[in-house]
C-alpha cells in the first residue's frame, strides 16, 4: 500500500495550526463570550469612571452656587431721606468740593432713630448705627455729587446694611445662639424686627458687586476693578501672543530648513516651555519686566506680557498642528498654478488652519485667565480700590481677588469668594464656547 504522506508529517487543521486539534462550536462560543465579557467590563469601567468624574464636578459646582448665589443679593433699608441743603451745601454755590466734603451720616441716622424711638444713650446710638453699612455715607454723597438737585427734597433711598446683619437676614447665622456667639445683640435683633416689621428691609439684587471695586467691608465690596483687571490684562496677551505665536507656527512648519540644529533646539525648547510651571514665568516678569526694564507694578500690562509668555507655547504648539493638518495636495496645487510660497501660506494653508489656531488660542487664553501665581510675583495681589482706567493703572485680577477674599477673616467674604468664582466659570464657559463656535463656523465656510 502506497504511502500518501511520505514525509509522515502532521497535516493542519482548518485552525492553520499544525499538531493542534479542530475547535469545537462550543469551544468557539466560549471563547467569544469571554471576549464580550471583556469589552462589557471594560465599557462598564469606562463608564463608571465617567459618572464618577460627572459626580465630583456636579459636587463642586453645586457647592459653589450653593455658597455663591448669595453674594448677588445685599440686604437693604429704605428710608425717606431730606437732603438738607444747609447741612450738605451751607454756601448755596453747589460747589464740586463743598459737597464732596460735607456729613452725609445725619441724613440717615436721624430718621433711623425716629423710627426706633427708643435709642437713648451714646452706646445705643453707636448699636443702632451698626445696623447700617457705613458705604450709606458714600451713596449719598455720590446722589447728591450725580445731581445736586435734590438738595432741598425728600427723597426714597436704599442704603445697604452692614454685614452682620445682612448675614443675619439671609440665615448664615442662627438667632438661637448665645448673646456673645453671635455679631448682632439682642437689642439689634428687636431693632431690626422692628425694621422688618414697618416694611423697610429688603434683600435685592447686590448690583453694588458687579460695579463697584475692592473693599475692606464685605457688603461693598465688588469685582468690577478685578474684572477690568484681566480684560486689560486678557488684550495685552491677546495682542502680543497671537500673532506672535502664529508667526512662529508658520515659520517652522513651512519655511524653517529641515535637520537643522538650531531649529530642533527651538523645537524642544517649545515643548519644554508649555510644562514649566506658571511661578516661573512670574519670576522672570518680575526680574526682566519690573527690576530690568523698571515697568509700572500692579500694572495689567505687565500682567498681560507676563501672560504672553505663558500663553506662547500653547499657541506655537496647537497652531503647528493645524498647519500640518492642512493636505499636501493643497499647497502642490497652488504651487502648480504658480503661487509664491507667501501667496500659498496666506490664501490656501492660513484659511484652512485657521479654526485649529483660533482654538488653540482661546484655549491657551482661557488658562491665562485663570492663573493666580505669576501675577501674585509681579504685584497684583495689591489691595485696590479704583477700578483701572487702562493698562497701566494699578489693578488686580480676577483669580488674584478670589485668592484675596478666600484669606479674609470677614465670615462675609465667604460668598463673595464663591460668587467671584461663578463669574470667572462664566467667563470660561464663554471662551470655550467661543471656541467650538469659532471652529464650526470656520469649518462650515
Amino acid at each position: 500500500m502506497t504511502d500518501r504522506n511520505p514525509d509522515h508529517e502532521t497535516p493542519p487543521t482548518a485552525t492553520g495550526r499544525v499538531g493542534h486539534p479542530l475547535l469545537t462550536t462550543e469551544a468557539v462560543q466560549r471563547r467569544l463570550g469571554r471576549r464580550r465579557r471583556q469589552e462589557w467590563r471594560f465599557q462598564a469601567y469606562c463608564l463608571v469612571a465617567i459618572g464618577l468624574a460627572l459626580g465630583f464636578l456636579l459636587l463642586l459646582f453645586s457647592d459653589i452656587v450653593r455658597k455663591g448665589w448669595q453674594g448677588f443679593r445685599q440686604t437693604e433699608v429704605t428710608f425717606e431721606i431730606f437732603f438738607d441743603p444747609e447741612q450738605i451745601d451751607p454756601t448755596g454755590e453747589r460747589d464740586p468740593e463743598v459737597l464732596a466734603a460735607a456729613d452725609y451720616a445725619p441724613l440717615w441716622r436721624e430718621p433711623l432713630r425716629e423710627i426706633l424711638g427708643d435709642v437713648e444713650g451714646r452706646r445705643e446710638r453707636r448699636a443702632a448705627y451698626g445696623l447700617i453699612s457705613s458705604g450709606a455715607v458714600f451713596d449719598l454723597q455720590q446722589m447728591v455729587m450725580a445731581d445736586a438737585s435734590i438738595l432741598g427734597s425728600t427723597q426714597s433711598v436704599a442704603l445697604p446694611m452692614s454685614d452682620a446683619t445682612d448675614l443675619m437676614m439671609k440665615g448664615k447665622i442662627s438667632r438661637d445662639l448665645p448673646e456673645e456667639e453671635r455679631p448682632l445683640t439682642d437689642q439689634q435683633l428687636a431693632w431690626l424686627d422692628q425694621l422688618r416689621a414697618e416694611g423697610l428691609v429688603h434683600i435685592a439684587f447686590n448690583t453694588r458687586f458687579l460695579s463697584s471695586g475692592d473693599s475692606r467691608s464685605p457688603e461693598l465690596a465688588g469685582i468690577a476693578g478685578a474684572v477690568m483687571g484681566s480684560f486689560y490684562a486678557m488684550v495685552v496677551t491677546l495682542l502680543l501672543a497671537f500673532p506672535l505665536g502664529v508667526a512662529t507656527a508658520v515659520y517652522l512648519e513651512e519655511f524653517a530648513p529641515q535637520n537643522n540644529r538650531w531649529i530642533d533646539l527651538i523645537e524642544v525648547n517649545i515643548n519644554n516651555l508649555a510644562a514649566v510651571p506658571s511661578i516661573v514665568y512670574g519670576l522672570l516678569g518680575l526680574a526682566v519686566f519690573l527690576n530690568f526694564f523698571g515697568l509700572p507694578r500692579s500694572a495689567p500690562l505687565v500682567g498681560g506680557l507676563v501672560l504672553c509668555l505663558m500663553t506662547l507655547p500653547t499657541i506655537i504648539i496647537t497652531g503647528r498642528v493645524a498647519i500640518k493638518a492642512v493636505p499636501p495636495s493643497l499647497r502642490q496645487a497652488a504651487y502648480g498654478l504658480g503661487a509664491t510660497p507667501l501667496q500659498v501660506v496666506r490664501d490656501h494653508v492660513l484659511p484652512q488652519a485657521l479654526p485649529g489656531i483660533l482654538t488653540g488660542t482661546i484655549i491657551g487664553l482661557a488658562r491665562a485667565l485663570g492663573e493666580t501665581a505669576p501675577l501674585l510675583m509681579i504685584g497684583m495681589v495689591a489691595f485696590i480700590v479704583d477700578i483701572p482706567e487702562g493698562p497701566l493703572s494699578p489693578a488686580t485680577a480676577l483669580p488674584v481677588q478670589v485668592y484675596l477674599w478666600s484669606d479674609s477673616p470677614e465670615r462675609g467674604f465667604l460668598e463673595k469668594t464663591s460668587a467671584a468664582i461663578l463669574v470667572l466659570l462664566a467667563f470660561l464657559i464663554v471662551m470655550n464656547g467661543a471656541a467650538v463656535w469659532m471652529r464650526r463656523r470656520f469649518q462650515t465656510r
